[in-house]
C-alpha cells in the first residue's frame, strides 16, 4: 500500500516504509536497548539509512550532515542525534542480526511485488536466480577477521539474486578466502527454480544436491572438466539462428562421476563478438539449447546489480572494521536498497530504481511529497525532445 505523507520531509516519507512493529520485534529478540540511553537501536538505523540515502561516507559526515540540520530532527524521525564515537561504538556491539533479520523481512515482502516482471527473451515462468559475489577491499591490519588474497583485507558479499525485479533472494558476509563453491552449501535448493552460477560455483558433489532437489542449475564447464559425450540433440531452425552449434548429453569421468552420476547436458554456442565458441552446462533436458544460451546470459544482470550497489549506495568505504560493524553496515545498505524498490513498486514509478534512489537523495531534505518527486506526468514524457538547444555563441 502506497504511505502518504503531504507536508511531511523525503526522507520521513522514506523511513515510513519501515514496519516499526517488525522492527521491535528483532530489537526485543536480540536485546538490543539493553542499557540504551541516547542511541536506541531505531535511531541508529535512522542514522545509518540517513547516511546510505544521502551519500555520507563516513560516520563522521552522517553527525556533521545531522547536527547542522538539528532544528528539523524530530520532522525526520530522530529523537535527537548522537556524536561519531557514539554511533560507532554501536555498530562494533550492537547486535547485527537485528538489521539482518530486518533486511530478511523486506526482503519477503518487496520479492512478491516484482515476481510478474518480464525478462527479455525469457519464456519459462520458473523463478529465475543469479548467483555470485562482490568484494570489498579493507585494511587486513584494521579488520583482522577479513582475510582476503595475498596478504590483503577483504569482505566478500555473497548475493542470491532474483532476476525478476533484481531484488535480492539471499545474502551472505563473509571474508575474502570464503571460496565461491561453498556457497552452494549454506543455500538452501528451491524445487524447480533455475540457477545461473558462475564456473567459481561449479561444485558437483553440491550440484547433484540441487539436481535432486528437483532444482536447475546453468553453468560454465571449468577448464579441467573431463567428460564423454553420449548423446545429442538435433537442433532447431530457432537454436541455428542464435548461433547453437551442438546440443550434446554427456557423462563426467574421473572422480567426478561418483560426485554427480547422472547425464548432464552441454551446449555449444558461438560468440559473433568474441568470435569463440562457449560451452554451458545444465541439469536441465527440457527448454530449448538457445533458452539455455540466454538464461545464462542474464546472469550479468548480478553484475549490474553490484555496481548499482556500489554507486548509488555507500559500500566501498566501510563505517567500521570489526565483524559486526561490516555486517550491520552491510545489511542497512540492502534495507536502503529494498527500500527504494518498494517505493518504486507502490507508486508505480516509471523511473528505474536508480533514478529513483537519486531522486530521493537530492531531495532527502524537501518537504513536498513523495509521490511527485519520483512520478512523472502523464503529458511530460518526452515533453520538449525536439526542441533544438542554443549553443553559447548562438
Amino acid at each position: 500500500c502506497e504511505i502518504m505523507n503531504v507536508g511531511s520531509y523525503i526522507f520521513s516519507q522514506v523511513v515510513d516504509y519501515i514496519s516499526r512493529y517488525q522492527f521491535d520485534k528483532f530489537v526485543t529478540k536480540y536485546r538490543g536497548n539493553w542499557h540504551a540511553k541516547d542511541l536506541t537501536c531505531y535511531n541508529q538505523l535512522l542514522h545509518l539509512l540517513f547516511g546510505q540515502i544521502t551519500g555520507c561516507t563516513s560516520l563522521r559526515d552522517i553527525c556533521l550532515c545531522l547536527e547542522a540540520h538539528k532544528s528539523i530532527l524530530y520532522h525526520l524521525g530522530f529523537r535527537n542525534t548522537v556524536n561519531q564515537s557514539s554511533l560507532s561504538r554501536a555498530n562494533e556491539n550492537r547486535e547485527y542480526r537485528i538489521y539482518e533479520e530486518l533486511g530478511i523481512y523486506l526482503i519477503s515482502v518487496v520479492r512478491p511485488l516484482f515476481s510478474k516482471t518480464v525478462i527479455p527473451e525469457i519464456t519459462v515462468d520458473n523463478v529465475l536466480y543469479g548467483l555470485d559475489s562482490t568484494t570489498i577491499s579493507t585494511s587486513i591490519k584494521l579488520a583482522s577477521w577479513a582475510w582476503g588474497k595475498y596478504s590483503k583485507g577483504a569482505v566478500k558479499m555473497h548475493t542470491l539474486l532474483d532476476l525478476r525485479g533484481s531484488i535480492p533472494a539471499n545474502i551472505h558476509v563473509t571474508h575474502g578466502k570464503w571460496h565461491d563453491s561453498n556457497e552452494l552449501d549454506v543455500l538452501e535448493p528451491e524445487p524447480y527454480a533455475f540457477y545461473m552460477i558462475d564456473r567459481a560455483y561449479v561444485d558437483f558433489d553440491a550440484l547433484f544436491r540441487f539436481h535432486l532437489a528437483g532444482a536447475y542449475w546453468i553453468s560454465r564447464p571449468k577448464v579441467n572438466m573431463r567428460y564423454v559425450i553420449i548423446g545429442h540433440r538435433c537442433l532447431s531452425e530457432i537454436d541455428r539462428k542464435a548461433c547453437v552449434r551442438g546440443d550434446f548429453t554427456i557423462r563426467l569421468v574421473t572422480k567426478s562421476v561418483y560426485l554427480y552420476p547422472e547425464p548432464i547436458r552441454a551446449v555449444c554456442v558461438y560468440d559473433e563478438e568474441a568470435g569463440e565458441e562457449i560451452v554451458f552446462i545444465t541439469n536441465n533436458f527440457d527448454i530449448s539449447a538457445s533458452e539455455v544460451a540466454c538464461l545464462y546470459r542474464h546472469r550479468w544482470d548480478i553484475e549490474v546489480f553490484f555496481k548499482w550497489v556500489k554507486q548509488n549506495i555507500v559500500v566501498k568505504t566501510l563505517w567500521g572494521y570489526s565483524e559486526n560493524a561490516v555486517r550491520t553496515h552491510l545489511w542497512v545498505a540492502v534495507i536502503a536498497y529494498l527500500i527504494i524498490a518498494r517505493i518504486k513498486a507502490d507508486y508505480k514509478s516509471p523511473y528505474s530504481i536508480t533514478e529513483v534512489a537519486t531522486l530521493i537523495r537530492i531531495s532527502a531534505l524537501e518537504k513536498t511529497s513523495l509521490r511527485d518527486i519520483i512520478t512523472k506526468p502523464r503529458d511530460s514524457v518526452n515533453l520538449n525532445q525536439s526542441v533544438k538547444e542554443l549553443t553559447l555563441f548562438d
